[in-house]
């Protein structure tokens, strides 16, 4: 198995909406505000080599949008998820599975583009099997008005009408070294992929735990739906990465690729931080 990191660009969304309740006072010392009170956040994807599979965990927000829709977020940086996964060597026809954590448009905006002449809409991975499960995508496909925005049917629709589309069931996944945790708190069942590698489990925690500054409980994310299931979900799976040394994979840190928790006295913390090769 062969496991890459996959760059997608950053781009920026407001520092309060993005933690919550707490005050800037605490979290601009991680992850300083602009004059807007915009912080930069990565795109982080995955790409998992696993025999004749060629696994993507999420795709990053695309190209497809307008510049108006763009400009809300400020989109920076060099790479982009083409780019970056060409850079390991591979190309969009090798991917044999897309596996989408969630169908907000920040995950999910690449799994589509559109053909040369900008009419048709179609999977960016054209020999894919895209993966979500189906309450999930009951969910997005029928949004409530809180996530209305994050759910574009354009990033969607088109999975569903290619037959490229299949759903994994609770309990259930259909490959050999890929896990999945649902977690109900961001939205309706997402989906955090727990990948078995050589000794270590690593978990994508997509937006379950967006950053390693949001390891401490409170620090939650105003976009979730259910913030106290939130909190309750993220303690489990924290108890449970410090008991066992999980690799946290974090697909927004703007800094720190992965970390490791461990217990302390007022609760889980960080142990150690930095570049995700450093921990396998």
């Amino acid at each position: 198995m062969n496991l890459h990191i996959i760059d997608t660009g950053f781009f920026k969304l407001d520092g309060g909406a993005m933690f919550g309740v707490v005050p800037k006072t605490l979290w601009n010392k991680h992850n300083p505000a602009d004059e807007k009170n915009l912080c930069s956040w990565a795109m982080r994807c995955m790409l998992v080599e696993d025999g004749n599979k060629l696994m993507l965990i999420d795709t990053g927000l695309g190209d497809k949008q307008d510049d108006r829709f763009f400009g809300f977020y400020d989109l920076h940086g060099d790479a982009t998820l083409i780019s970056s996964i060409r850079e390991k060597g591979y190309d969009v026809t090798d991917i044999t599975d897309v596996i989408l954590t969630h169908l907000h448009f920040d995950h999910a905006g690449g799994a589509v583009r559109y053909k040369t002449d900008r009419s048709i809409l179609i999977p960016t991975f054209p020999n894919a099997t895209y993966w979500s499960n189906e309450e999930h995508w009951q969910w997005a496909t029928n949004p409530n008005p809180r996530e209305k925005a994050s759910f574009l049917k354009e990033n969607i629709l088109p999975l569903q009408e290619s037959g490229q589309l299949k759903f994994i069931k609770k309990g259930m996944s259909p490959f050999q070294h890929i896990d999945f945790i649902h977690v109900d708190g961001h939205t309706e069942q997402m989906m955090l992929p727990v990948i078995s590698y050589k000794d270590q489990k690593i978990i994508y925690v997509a937006d379950l735990l967006p950053s390693s500054f949001h390891v401490p409980l409170p620090w939650i994310m105003s976009y979730d739906v259910r913030p106290l299931l939130t909190m309750q979900e993220k303690e489990a799976l924290l108890e449970k990465a410090a008991d066992e040394k999980y690799i946290l994979l974090f697909e927004h840190d703007p800094i720190y690729e992965a970390a490791l928790v461990e217990k302390a006295e007022k609760g889980i913390k960080i142990q150690e931080r930095g570049d995700f090769i450093n921990f396998i």
